[in-house]
């Protein structure tokens, strides 16, 4: 089973060592943490920038469909506008990825295959996690199986907020063992954990359990990525390169809709954690409605006419 980076093995030793380390973490000042995502957020860009932005935004787009009424059909449809974004031309980049359900992985590995875009599945008894871990492992094992190239899992938020960080921890490793050469994400829902100091220890545990990517939310909440809860997370995976030379992705996922929301996370991308997250391999978009926005902003740029809703497909 993977371990800790070993800067940090001490600190995962047991759970009381976990918790000091956990509760050592400076604390996050409120007010100048959302100050400065304000701030950051103002940035203008030029034209020339915008379309540089649009383009690497659609490219790390997972783009997503997780709802009770998903059929093959849809996810089909979902996977060729991941492929094909913009029928109309040619040089739209691709998605990163296209985001099911695990029943609907096998789907998406085969209208998927061959173009690049990954499969990502959610798993481990996503939204709620609320099952026993047995039947997360299971549920991620039959994602992978399936051809899931990513999961994205939900932590136990009732684990967390009672203080059990270790079993949170332990159970983020189990999940890290069965994903094999998928990429694993892990969902903190930072919605539920009510302060800016815990989304920075869960971010911590995450990393430490062996996360490639730490994810704010499922996109289920009423609060979903904010610029403050994304900048605290980049924060977070730029001081843990620092400290142990190990990169891992942020993506922030739920509410983030306009081509104007994108560009303020790029941003806070760039002036927090620097141009090596700049990348669809490290920063990703978990977003349904986003797509169209950024196609209909690209169609502006290009030719000078805003297209409107009707000439780009629905989801």
């Amino acid at each position: 089973m993977p371990t800790t980076a070993p800067a940090f093995s001490d600190a995962t030793a047991s759970d009381s060592a976990l918790r000091r380390f956990l509760f050592g973490l400076p604390g996050v000042d409120a007010v100048g943490l959302e100050a400065r995502a304000a701030s950051l957020g103002t940035r203008s860009i030029k034209t020339t920038a915008k379309a540089y932005a649009i383009d690497l935004a659609i490219s790390m787009i997972d783009l997503t469909t997780l709802e009770g009424a998903d059929t093959p059909g849809k996810v089909r449809a979902l996977a060729a506008k991941a492929v094909n974004p913009d029928p109309t031309d040619r040089t739209t980049p691709r998605t990163a990825a296209v985001c099911v359900y695990p029943d609907m992985a096998a789907t998406a590995a085969a209208a998927l295959a061959g173009s690049g875009v990954k499969v990502a599945s959610v798993a481990t008894a996503f939204p709620a996690g609320r099952a026993p871990l047995d039947i997360k492992l299971a549920d991620v094992r039959d994602a992978v199986a399936a051809g899931a190239d990513e999961i994205d899992m939900v932590i136990d938020r009732g684990a967390f907020l009672s203080g059990r960080f270790l079993k949170v921890y332990e159970e983020i490793l189990a999940v890290k063992a069965e994903c094999g050469t998928a990429r694993l994400k892990v969902i903190f829902e930072t919605g539920e954990l009510s302060t800016y100091d815990n989304i920075r220890r869960a971010s911590w545990i995450g990393m430490l359990a062996g996360a490639d990517f730490i994810k704010t939310s499922t996109g289920k909440v009423a609060t979903n990525a904010t610029p403050a809860n994304t900048l605290l997370m980049l924060e977070a995976v730029r001081d843990f390169r620092a400290q142990t030379g190990v990169q891992i992705g942020v993506k922030p996922a739920g509410g983030i809709r306009t081509t104007k929301d994108a560009v303020k996370f790029l941003v806070l991308v760039n002036e927090t954690a620097g141009e090596d997250w700049l990348d669809p391999h490290w920063f990703r978009f978990g977003a349904s409605s986003l797509l169209n926005d950024l196609l209909m902003q690209r169609q502006k740029l290009s030719t000078g006419r805003y297209s409107g809703p009707d000439y780009v497909t629905v989801d």
